[in-house]
């Protein structure tokens, strides 16, 4: 890793306790991801004793004025996803930005057992984050499988039934959400059954490309996964690598996972629920599950795919989230 890429910024308050943890991380990607100017690498350490991969950035004059933003990825991918273009984006406009990776995903530690965790241990290891180092309630903005992690988070805000010993687990307060192509709260099992009956061609290359992870060593099927045609095949390949190399470790058993589902509704948090119009994962129907859950009219951004955020019109998605932040009374 390139030593850019364990840059600390001095002035942090709020990191003072995870500089130790800087020393002791000793999983690298063997494909870094060089941060960009103004982005710094930090690990936060969970009570489990793992340290989680933050890059974050900040320091923008107003931003006192804003929430703060945390972003959490899905699968194959890592907080490198939203540093990318995003992290500066939102920064650009005056937002404090904090992206994760996921145990066992990108440069985080590994977790015991097969799996990375369940939908519960990743929203606690998002929640211990917050509550350590974020003062002002953030905006919670989570991407395919990370999106159902930031509903399980909804889903626990405002639990008061926790014991003193696990009060460190407690979810705090957010000021709003953004589901981006994310997984429906019940799963992605109707979605799998709609391809398998309405797009059985789309439904084979889906299972190959993710379940067999074929995405990894075709070209053509990586660009049909998660971009737009008119995504640079150069780029695809740079992410190819990249989402390659970040996932150590499934993110979930999905057996489990499914046992957890559906979610508590919770209609008292503000949502919005952004879909990509040629998104190949999660169809129409699991996009208007999400707004129907939630009691919300979802958006659908036209000319981008499943990686919105990497996406050769990535601002597309960032612009109509913007709008919604600066329309957000916090």
């Amino acid at each position: 890793m390139a030593v850019i890429g364990l840059t600390i910024l001095t002035n942090n308050p709020h990191f003072g306790m995870t500089r130790a943890a800087l020393s002791s991380n000793k999983y690298k990607m063997p494909v870094p991801y060089e941060l960009k100017k103004g982005q710094s690498r930090q690990f936060h350490k969970l009570p489990s004793g793992s340290n989680m991969e933050i890059i974050f950035q900040k320091g923008h004059p107003k931003i006192d004025e804003k929430p703060p933003l945390v972003f959490v990825h899905g699968s194959f991918h890592a907080a490198w996803c939203w540093a990318e273009h995003w992290l500066p984006f939102f920064f650009r406009h005056g937002f404090e930005c904090y992206a994760l990776s996921l145990l066992a995903q990108g440069e985080s530690d590994a977790s015991d057992g097969a799996v990375a965790g369940s939908l519960q241990s990743h929203a606690a290891d998002v929640a211990h984050f917050i509550h350590k180092e974020i003062q002002l309630p953030p905006v919670l903005l989570g991407h395919s499988f990370g999106g159902l992690i930031v509903q399980q988070y909804i889903a626990n805000v405002g639990n008061e039934k926790l014991q003193v010993s696990e009060m460190e687990n407690r979810h705090p307060y957010i000021a709003g959400a953004v589901l981006i192509c994310s997984v429906p709260p019940s799963g992605n099992s109707g979605i799998v059954w709609r391809y398998l009956f309405s797009k059985p061609v789309a439904a084979f290359k889906v299972t190959r490309s993710l379940a067999a992870k074929a995405f990894q060593t075709s070209l053509p099927l990586c660009k049909e996964t998660f971009f737009s045609a008119s995504m640079e095949d150069h780029l695809v390949l740079r992410y190819q690598k990249l989402m390659t190399e970040s996932s150590r470790k499934p993110l979930f058993d999905l057996r489990k996972l499914y046992a957890s589902l559906p979610l508590v509704k919770d209609h008292s948090m503000k949502i919005l629920v952004l879909g990509a119009n040629d998104d190949f994962i999660v169809d129409a129907e699991g996009l208007r599950e999400t707004g129907r859950f939630y009691g919300v009219s979802p958006v659908c951004v036209e000319g981008v795919a499943h990686d919105m955020m990497l996406d050769y019109s990535w601002e597309k998605g960032a612009h109509v989230i913007q709008s919604w932040l600066n329309a957000l009374d916090t």
